[in-house]
């Protein structure tokens, strides 16, 4: 992969949003994400910030298996157990490996800096993010970008701790939240500033209409653990333009966001996040939406909750 380069500040509005612009859809169309600035006023992203500061303080590690969370392909005992196959429908802690110490297993951080997110009902179960997802804004949003049926299936709280917040290599998130055909949506908001230093988001723009999603993330057969498999059904969504030629090599983009900020970002993007080796934390909310009317199957390792995911359109 080419190494980041850090973009010029984009030339969107600022401000709430009850639908997106014209010009904010052919961005998004034709680069598979865009950057909304102050989408969340101050107070509102302050409030979540302290809620999460909250949560983290106030859990309790006595009876919780510390379970860990990584993002790569080849680390998927931890995330794999019955503690993290069962968040659909709560709140739940996932440690940062790196919090660990690697012969005794001891945790190296005090609790509240250790932990690599927060899942997956926070849009059900917390008052403060359930009123920051399904908003008269992010309902707009949705009908822009031509959902007939949109449901939040899972929502996070990503920490990115200061010193040991891990790498997220390149992926997609459809390969995650597979539908047939795709139809993944994230939107990512900033609790504080994302910058190079502690981890921002970078993306290969345009990537969605070259990279089919190849893989998804299921649960195992026998019922035990998660892998990655081979996608057999859509691997675009419909009626994308598709680019017949994926770049081998991709050239990532670097967004530095402030607090506030809105990111959507295309189930078909490749997108990552460097190491944060910095002394501040790049605390983030993200929740993704998928089409209702497209098939969600049981191979999926995140399983609709007895209520059904949550629907946008009430």
């Amino acid at each position: 992969m080419a190494p980041s380069r850090i973009s010029e500040p984009p030339d969107v509005p600022e401000g709430h949003l009850e639908e997106l612009t014209s010009e904010q859809l052919q961005s998004y169309n034709n680069y598979g994400y865009l950057i909304i600035p102050n989408a969340l006023d101050a107070s509102t992203t302050a409030s979540l910030l302290d809620e999460t500061r909250e949560m983290l303080s106030s859990f309790s590690i006595e009876d919780h298996p510390m379970t860990k969370f990584s993002a790569g392909e080849n680390n998927q005992d931890d995330v794999g157990d019955d503690y993290f196959l069962t968040s659909g429908d709560k709140i739940r802690f996932f440690f940062e490996e790196d919090a660990f110490d690697t012969t005794t297993g001891s945790l190296l951080k005090p609790k509240h800096r250790a932990i690599n997110k927060i899942g997956h009902y926070l849009h059900a179960l917390n008052p403060a993010f359930r009123n920051s997802t399904i908003t008269p804004s992010n309902v707009g949003i949705a009908r822009s970008l031509g959902f007939r049926d949109p449901q939040v299936l899972q929502s996070m709280i990503i920490c990115k701790q200061p010193e040991i917040g891990g790498r997220v290599g390149p992926h997609q998130d459809s390969t995650f939240l597979y539908t047939n055909p795709p139809s993944a949506v994230g939107f990512w908001i900033a609790l504080e500033d994302a910058t190079a230093e502690n981890g921002c988001l970078s993306f290969a723009k345009g990537s969605h209409r070259r990279w089919p999603v190849k893989r998804r993330f299921v649960r195992k057969q026998n019922g035990a653990g998660v892998e990655f498999v081979d996608v057999e059904g859509a691997r675009f969504p419909h009626n994308l333009q598709v680019e017949e030629t994926a770049q081998e090599d991709e050239v990532y983009t670097m967004e530095e966001v402030k607090a506030g900020t809105l990111v959507l970002i295309h189930g078909n993007l490749l997108h990552k996040s460097e190491k944060n080796l910095s002394g501040k934390s790049r605390f983030i909310y993200t929740f993704h939406v998928i089409e209702g009317e497209k098939e969600y199957d049981e191979r999926n390792w995140l399983q609709p909750p007895k209520a059904g995911f949550s629907k946008m359109y009430q």
